[in-house]
């Protein structure tokens, strides 16, 4: 049986990443964000829009809040600050979807239909979740990669050093 607070400390841990990614993306330009970076959803403000629209997509199978997106590839927000606002908006709803995630739901399989409505597929729910996390840091990472190479450090990522760790 997985515990839950595996996912509650994730929830965290997205949030707090969630912040200092858009801190950093905040220090370039909208031009630079919007770029081209040769990236799979080429821009780091696409990739930004990639993750919000997974996540969102995801929550909407994990919750009974319907979240909207535009699907695969296609920008939720063209304003970063919009993007932003939206994005911590969403990483405050999945730390308190987390916090009543119980052993009994996360055991149970879910049966979902992808976004473009092309296929349906049942999978255990901590499998799912798992990903959702997992996916979220991979494209964190691929950003992360593009800003060092322009120059700026997202700084610290290692889950041990979170502040909520820190902190005690």
């Amino acid at each position: 049986m997985i515990d839950p607070k595996l996912y509650q400390t994730m929830a965290v841990y997205n949030g707090w990443m969630t912040d200092k990614l858009y801190a950093t993306c905040a220090q370039i330009s909208d031009v630079e964000r919007k770029a081209d970076k040769g990236a799979f959803f080429k821009s780091i403000h696409s990739t930004l829009n990639h993750i919000l629209f997974a996540d969102r997509a995801w929550m909407t199978r994990f919750s009974s809040q319907v979240y909207e997106h535009k699907g695969m590839g296609v920008d939720i927000y063209s304003s970063f600050e919009d993007l932003r606002a939206a994005h911590l908006e969403m990483a405050g709803d999945i730390e308190a979807w987390a916090r009543d995630l119980s052993p009994d739901w996360l055991a149970l399989d879910l049966t979902w239909t992808s976004s473009d409505g092309t296929r349906t597929t049942t999978r255990p729910s901590w499998v799912l979740v798992t990903h959702m996390f997992n996916h979220q840091t991979h494209h964190r990472g691929q950003i992360g990669t593009l800003l060092s190479q322009m120059g700026h450090d997202i700084g610290v990522t290692d889950l041990p050093f979170m502040p909520a760790f820190t902190a005690n």
